[in-house]
């Protein structure tokens, strides 16, 4: 039985909360502590800024969920044959109309956040805010789809590593860093890797419906070898920082390393759909948990240097 024909109509609450799709919010999370934190070590810091930049992240973030949602249903690519979690639009609880209206009003709200910031720091705002709400929707809706043509992962990697690092510097500054750059490896890879998982997980599904992934294309083997390579950037980026500026608390990545082993032995390992969502799940956690001590590390920087 569907869950459109449920006799026991699910509470809406439940059902947006899953559209929203929380565990996701993550790749917004770790840019806006690493971008603030490496403005707090140079002291540039500006914490209204830093506050408007992590509201529009979080209402971009929610709607290109939404957008997801809808799109990979309206385009065939979320059916009941799929292994990922529920997807409201596909499951009958939200109609599509109603979830592109949420789509709308997130996307609105991010642009509300970001016309503080617009007045604060000017035009490059209006274009980074533009260009993260386009991909956003591009991403898997319109008539050329990133994610459908194997360039999820370099848009990921864009948008929600030096994008969102260097954004949240800059508004805060008002100038960029190389530095920014830099720490924006280890957010972008490990972000990545949650994309990673995710294509493995939906290859089977998705090269029916024409999204051709990196999964697709290259097979397991080649995004398994991917993974592996989000995670040695995660950490390794953050020790080679830590080594050229002579701070050891820069290498506090390296905490999060039984973690990141242990996802990466399971996408290693495994294929089958419920194994691969608890490592989508660790994966999440773990890059949280890298943004989180970079943060604390560039935080303990400058107290050490003071």
């Amino acid at each position: 039985m569907s869950a459109a024909s449920d006799p026991t109509p699910m509470n809406p609450i439940k059902i947006w909360w899953l559209a929203a799709r929380p565990a996701t919010l993550t790749a917004a999370l770790a840019p806006l502590a690493v971008g603030g934190a490496l403005a707090y070590r140079d002291h540039v810091g500006a914490f209204l800024p830093w506050l408007a930049a992590l509201a529009g992240a979080l209402f971009i973030q929610l709607g290109t969920n939404f957008a997801n949602d809808v799109f990979d249903f309206e385009k065939g690519a979320d059916t009941a044959a799929r292994k990922g979690p529920m997807r409201v639009t596909q499951a009958g609880l939200v109609s599509p109309g109603a979830v592109k209206r949420a789509m709308i009003l997130a996307f609105g709200l991010a642009v509300l956040c970001g016309s503080f910031l617009v007045w604060r720091c000017g035009l490059p705002v209006v274009y980074i805010g533009l260009a993260s709400v386009a991909a956003g929707v591009l991403y898997t809706g319109g008539p050329w789809p990133l994610g459908y043509l194997g360039l999820g992962d370099v848009f990921v990697f864009a948008f929600f590593g030096v994008v969102a690092v260097v954004g949240t510097y800059f508004v805060q500054a008002g100038i960029t860093s190389p530095d920014a750059y830099w720490w924006s490896v280890p957010v972008g890879a490990s972000c990545t890797a949650i994309l990673v998982v995710n294509n493995l997980r939906d290859a089977e599904t998705d090269v029916h419906v024409g999204k051709r992934t990196l999964a697709v294309r290259f097979g397991a083997r080649f995004v398994r070898a991917e993974y592996a390579l989000t995670a040695v950037l995660a950490v390794g980026v953050p020790v080679a920082l830590a080594v050229r500026d002579r701070a050891w608390p820069l290498a506090l990545p390296l905490l999060a390393l039984p973690a990141i082993f242990s996802s990466t032995r399971t996408v290693l390992q495994h294929s089958d759909g419920p194994t691969l969502n608890q490592a989508l799940g660790r994966t999440a956690r773990w890059h949280l948990l890298v943004g989180l001590l970079v943060a604390v590390g560039l935080g303990l920087q400058r107290l050490l240097a003071s």
